[in-house]
C-alpha cells in the first residue's frame, strides 16, 4: 500500500480529462454476434441488461471497456485499415481517457457508477476471430473490466469521468 503522502500517490489521483462513450455492445449469448446499440442500461451489482455477463452476484467482470485509441494500435499490428469493436467483444468504447489509469477508482459512465476490477486481457478466441496474431495484437490493449456500482442509462456520447478513489487492495480481482 502506497504512503499517502507519497509523490507516486499524489500522481496517481492527479486529475484526469473525462472520456467519451463512441460504441455500445452486448454479448446475448456466448459465441453470438455482438448486438451494436446506442443506449444500454447498467444494472446494479449485475452487469448490462441484454449481455451474457449479466450475473446474479457481484462479479468483477460485469462490464468490459476499451480505448478507440487502442482499436487503432490493434489494427496497425495486423496490418488492416480499422478493426470493428464488435469483434473485440468488449461492452464500451471511450476515446480520450487511458483506462489503465482508473485502476482502483469509481468512475461515471452516463447514468451509471462503475467500479474497475481488472484489465481484460484477450482470450484465445482473438485468433479465431482476427485472424493469425489477433491474440498478440492484443496483449496490452484488451481494456478492463468493471462493476456496477449504481445502475442508470449509458448512451453514445456519454462522459466517462472520474468520481473517486476506492480501495486498491479490493479493487482488482
Amino acid at each position: 500500500m502506497l504512503h499517502p503522502n507519497s509523490t507516486l500517490a499524489s500522481l496517481l489521483q492527479a486529475p484526469m480529462h473525462a472520456g467519451q462513450v463512441v460504441w455500445l455492445g452486448i454479448r446475448p449469448a456466448r459465441r453470438a454476434p455482438v448486438v451494436t446499440v446506442d443506449v444500454v442500461l447498467a444494472i446494479a451489482e449485475k452487469g448490462l441488461d441484454g449481455d451474457r455477463y449479466r450475473t446474479a452476484r457481484d462479479g468483477a467482470r460485469q462490464v468490459t471497456l476499451i480505448q478507440a485509441e487502442h482499436l487503432a494500435a490493434i489494427a496497425a499490428f495486423l496490418r488492416c485499415d480499422a478493426i470493428d469493436p464488435g469483434q473485440l467483444r468488449r461492452n464500451i468504447v471511450v476515446k480520450g481517457i487511458n483506462l489503465l489509469a482508473l485502476k482502483g477508482k469509481r468512475f461515471r459512465v452516463g447514468d451509471a457508477l462503475l467500479a474497475y476490477s481488472g484489465e481484460c486481457h484477450p482470450c484465445s478466441r482473438m485468433e479465431e476471430v482476427l485472424g493469425s496474431g489477433g491474440y498478440n495484437a492484443m496483449r496490452g490493449h484488451g481494456g478492463i473490466t468493471a462493476r456496477v456500482i449504481a445502475g442508470g442509462r449509458i448512451a453514445i456520447g456519454n462522459s466517462l469521468s472520474v468520481e473517486w478513489a476506492v480501495d486498491e487492495s479490493v479493487a482488482e480481482d
